[in-house]
């Protein structure tokens, strides 16, 4: 099992990043909220991983705090949710907020992310729910920066200048979400998830 991952990041788009890791390029599938918190090409990076092998594949799953990955194992061992749903669940909201909608039972919060029906929901609440309390999940607020204010939203800009977006789109971009998140990581997912449906 490869368990952590320290190199250079090379490039990343909107799925996955290119670690180096002494000469060996390593392609990490990362939820929204890691690719937002990524410094620039060029700087090191350490990631928590966990490995899904698999008949055709073995795929790399990347995320910057531990914690998350954690929870994203959780996630998996539940019936229905495969590894590619785990993680649009934690691009769609943040670790420990995804934790507090599952630990309050909040069936329709969890029906807005993606692939996910009342039945999945009701699965994964049945299965984790106290679960996730015990372990010390869904305790504590959303961490970040926050996003109200121009010094979060110039965070954000970058952010999603970063991953390849103009100076002008990345202004349309948090401007069609402007006030909806408490978080510069959450305002970069909600501009992104709001382009890719458009």
């Amino acid at each position: 099992m490869i368990a952590r991952l320290e190199g250079v990041l090379r490039t990343r788009d909107l799925q996955s990043v290119l670690l180096d890791v002494g000469g060996v390029g390593y392609e990490v599938e990362v939820p929204l909220s890691t690719l937002a918190s990524l410094p620039e090409a060029g700087a090191r990076v350490v990631l928590f991983t966990h490995l899904v092998v698999r008949e055709d594949a073995h795929v790399l799953f990347g995320f910057l705090r531990a914690r998350d990955r954690d929870l994203f194992r959780r996630l998996i061992r539940v019936n229905g949710i495969g590894a590619r749903l785990a993680l649009a669940m934690l691009s769609a909201m943040a670790a420990d907020e995804l934790a507090r909608q599952i630990t309050a039972g909040d069936i329709a919060a969890l029906t807005r992310v993606p692939g996910i029906g009342r039945r999945t929901a009701e699965r994964v609440v049945l299965e984790l729910g106290e679960r996730l309390t015990e372990l010390g999940f869904g305790t504590g607020g959303e961490t970040g920066t926050p996003a109200s204010g121009p010094g979060g939203e110039r965070e954000a800009a970058a952010a999603l200048q970063a991953l390849g977006y103009r100076a002008a789109d990345a202004e349309r971009m948090l401007a069609a979400v402007r006030g909806q998140a408490d978080t510069t990581e959450a305002l970069v997912r909600l501009a992104l998830r709001a382009t890719l449906r458009s």
